[in-house]
């Protein structure tokens, strides 16, 4: 134990940050489905404050802990903030440190991946003035939702229902929707979504077109599943110092990436196949059987490799809808 953790001093968090900037990105092209509304690339901002760090002084001092109903929590965590390509989940960046920096502060160190040719889903943790206004001098276009208490003025009534507003001195179109999800055994859920959106012309982007491609933010729920549950297995991370912690972080982010990319290349091997259908676990467990075995390591000829060749065999079948009451799993 103690020589792989010299050997991990040794090589520090720096070698595992480049790989990872190297991996990230956007990865699927144009015309993969699911990955583009009209023009632009689908892409999300969300954070995550459920991986833990041992309970030790240097973590602490660091990360320090979030407070819950009778004191503080038993665990320090680790705030990560990430920018996601809703159609792939694949990442185009991700930042991390104390939950105490907040999560629009650390959104505002990764503005600078976007592009004009981005429509940015955001939830109502987003929706400051100041940060949607630096968010559209990216030239970026954004789709926020709004919290239901926000009073905005009501400049113009559109004939699709939505009205033009002002977000401090930015110009916004507000939509209104009352999403309705019906189970089989009858259970009815309703709920009220207030978005936001620079897209401002009803004809080229009707209300209903838009309150659609919400949906896609939910994509990076997921994606976040796949990171701390299927390939961190839920553990509380190794390291006992934020060195080590960075490196531990870097490199869980870095193989997230390396699968994702591997995954969307067999995809688009089966031209119009949509991301949604491959198994980031089959990925995952073959992967491991690969790196056990050591095979396939110089192969540089077959683009969709034994990882590819796993996922195109194992498909999942179409999305379909499905619902998840909100609740709290992990208690503070």
């Amino acid at each position: 134990g103690k020589a792989l953790r010299d050997l991990r001093r040794r090589v520090g968090a720096a070698p595992l940050r480049a790989l990872f900037e190297v991996l990230a990105g956007p990865v699927a092209q144009p015309t993969t489905p699911g990955v583009r509304y009209g023009r632009y690339r689908t892409v999300a901002f969300d954070g995550c404050v459920s991986i833990k760090a041992p309970d030790t002084g240097r973590n602490r001092c660091w990360l320090g802990k979030m407070r819950a109903t009778n004191g503080v929590t038993g665990y320090p965590v680790v705030e990560l903030m990430t920018l996601v390509e809703t159609g792939t989940r694949a990442l185009l960046g991700a930042v991390f440190g104390p939950p105490a920096t907040g999560e629009t502060d650390y959104a505002r160190r990764l503005l600078g991946l976007l592009d004009r040719d981005m429509l940015v889903l955001t939830d109502r943790g987003f929706d400051a003035a100041e940060f949607l206004t630096e968010l559209a001098g990216t030239g970026a276009q954004f789709l926020a939702r709004l919290r239901n208490n926000r009073k905005l003025p009501v400049l113009a009534r559109l004939d699709d229902g939505s009205h033009l507003s002002r977000l401090g001195e930015l110009a916004v179109r507000i939509i209104t929707a009352d999403p309705t999800v019906s189970c089989a055994d009858g259970t009815r859920y309703t709920a009220t979504y207030r978005l936001a959106t620079t897209l401002c012309d009803p004809r080229r982007h009707p209300a209903g077109r838009l309150i659609a491609v919400y949906h896609e933010r939910w994509e990076h729920e997921i994606a976040y599943l796949a990171l701390h549950h299927t390939l961190a297995e839920h553990r509380v991370l190794r390291s006992a110092d934020p060195a080590g912690l960075e490196q531990e972080l870097w490199a869980l982010l870095a193989v997230y990436q390396a699968l994702r990319r591997a995954m969307v290349t067999a995809i688009e091997s089966r031209p119009g196949t949509d991301p949604d259908r491959a198994s980031f676990t089959t990925a995952l467990e073959t992967a491991k059987d690969l790196l056990v075995n050591a095979v396939n390591v110089t192969d540089d000829t077959d683009l969709v490799g034994r990882i590819g060749q796993a996922v195109l065999a194992d498909l999942l079948p179409p999305r379909r809808p499905r619902t998840s009451v909100r609740k709290v799993k992990s208690p503070l």
